[in-house]
């Protein structure tokens, strides 16, 4: 019996470019936390459910937590970590979530600023039933849902202003 052929795939993350092995068929989360360093992706349900893992790919929200490697090849990846500026700027988003204390725990946050980010790039005016919405898919055990809707209502408030 023979062991898997070892494979690689290039893809970018945040903008640079990464070989990653995929022998094992990992999951995404796994390499982004455990290889990158990358740790704003969480591991919550392990069964795509909670949110807590979602990453943006090609700009569409994904859950990393289920995402194999193999199916990110040549795709562009952004996480949590691939939002703020080089200058240490926080993105519009995040900065909406940090003004409106759109978080308690913290760890429903990364799926609720990133799918909010994808929201707001197909809707940049939302009605507050499109985020509502738009995160039904996103859990947040704390219940700061009041917070949370807030935020993105902020958000695109500031994303507007950035491109006015």
């Amino acid at each position: 019996m023979t062991g898997p052929v070892a494979t690689t795939i290039t893809t970018t993350i945040n903008g640079a470019e990464h070989r990653i092995d995929r022998a094992d068929g990992r999951m995404l989360l796994d390499v982004l936390r455990d290889d990158l360093g990358l740790t704003g992706a969480k591991y919550g349900c392990g069964m795509a459910q909670c949110g807590a893992c979602t990453v943006l790919v090609d700009g569409r929200p994904a859950r990393a937590c289920v995402l194999r490697t193999g199916r990110v090849a040549g795709r562009n990846i952004t996480t949590l970590e691939g939002l703020a500026e080089p200058d240490g700027r926080l993105h519009p988003v995040q900065q909406a979530f940090l003004e409106c204390e759109g978080a308690q725990c913290g760890y429903c946050l990364n799926g609720m600023v990133m799918t909010t980010l994808a929201l707001l790039a197909d809707t940049p005016a939302p009605t507050e039933a499109e985020i509502r919405d738009a995160l039904r898919h996103n859990l947040c055990r704390c219940g700061t849902h009041t917070e949370i809707i807030a935020s993105a209502r902020r958000a695109a408030e500031l994303m507007g202003d950035r491109n006015a």
